[in-house]
């Protein structure tokens, strides 16, 4: 089958699966203390329904994978999915987003399978903050994660999301774990997908981009810009001295769209092709309707030729506007 572009140009090659909505953490910026209301797990779309459409996708160009969730493993036999994406023709990057928690038992299996980086969800090295952060005691399982997925060598990229008022005092120190170790410790704007847990827009960001390298370097001296892929979101520097790199993602910002590579299936089957859309596409009926693949791939066609151009335009099409009342864990990150 031919590659699928959108109306702007773009090639859609990388998918980010959400294979649940759950989550054993309790992140203040990304739901309220009490949880979120869950999809039932009737509504969740089956490991073999992720693995037809990542299958088709595939034929249409996919060639990266990145399961999230919510914490992806909190789904049972999530190992046993992921051996299984791994085999599907087409597929040649198999990645990871988590928060650690519980993940670290299971290292050797994804280093077997060839998953070629994790994103760990880190946001301080302070177990106090961690736990106020969190609401979960958790941070010394999160670090035994990161020394094993190193030890098994594996890439790590660590994402800290930048909060005022909560963790700016541990930006230095997490970005100081790219001095002696060989970590992207990545920086990212805080973003209005909270579930409804605390406001957020414009006035609530004090820390951009431009302010958090700043910062940075106040402390370690000049940043020096690094090339980046074609769709990355993160702008990568290099510190003299240092094995690893920081990076920074300009999240709410935005400054990345223009080469955006990428869509998501959140747990319940909808297709997004822009973080923040309300959502183009409801692959799940299709998949119970009946749907055969070639109806299967003309929907997808369909949902890329209107794709917005940029996160802005996708926010005003929303109804409402209502993004605060969302929660990173639904859409998938």
């Amino acid at each position: 089958m031919s590659p699928l572009f959108d109306q702007h140009g773009r090639p859609l090659e990388y998918l980010r699966l959400a294979v649940t909505d759950r989550c054993n953490l309790r992140c203040f910026y990304c739901m309220p203390e009490e949880g979120i209301r869950y999809t039932p797990r009737h509504d969740l779309l089956s490991y073999e329904e992720m693995l037809r459409l990542t299958g088709l996708l595939a034929t249409l160009g996919v060639r990266k994978v990145r399961l999230t969730g919510g914490e992806p493993f909190v789904r049972r036999n999530l190992v046993y999915f992921m051996e299984r994406l791994a085999q599907l023709p087409g597929i040649e990057d198999l990645s990871l987003t988590t928060n650690g928690v519980l993940t670290a038992p299971h290292v050797p299996a994804l280093a077997r399978m060839g998953v070629k980086a994790v994103n760990l969800s880190l946001d301080t090295l302070d177990r106090a903050r961690f736990a106020s952060i969190t609401r979960r005691d958790e941070l010394p399982r999160v670090m035994q994660t990161l020394y094993a997925l190193l030890e098994a060598g594996i890439q790590v990229k660590i994402n800290a999301v930048v909060m005022d008022g909560q963790n700016i005092a541990d930006l230095i120190p997490l970005a100081d774990l790219s001095r002696t170790l060989p970590v992207d410790v990545r920086f990212i704007e805080e973003m209005p997908f909270n579930g409804g847990s605390h406001a957020a827009g414009p006035a609530s960001l004090p820390w951009n981009h431009v302010r958090i390298r700043r910062h940075l370097a106040g402390h370690f001296g000049e940043l020096t810009p690094l090339a980046g892929s074609v769709g990355a979101t993160a702008t990568d520097y290099a510190i003299a001295g240092h094995q690893g790199r920081v990076g920074i993602i300009a999240a709410y910002s935005r400054t990345f769209c223009g080469s955006c590579n990428r869509l998501r299936l959140t747990a319940e089957g909808g297709i997004k092709t822009c973080l923040y859309d309300q959502g183009v596409l409801d692959v799940r009926a299709l998949l119970r309707g009946g749907h055969d693949d070639e109806q299967l791939v003309a929907a997808l066609a369909a949902a890329f030729r209107f794709r917005a151009a940029n996160g802005f335009e996708a926010e005003q099409q929303r109804p409402l506007h209502q993004l605060s009342f969302e929660s990173m864990a639904t859409i998938g990150g």
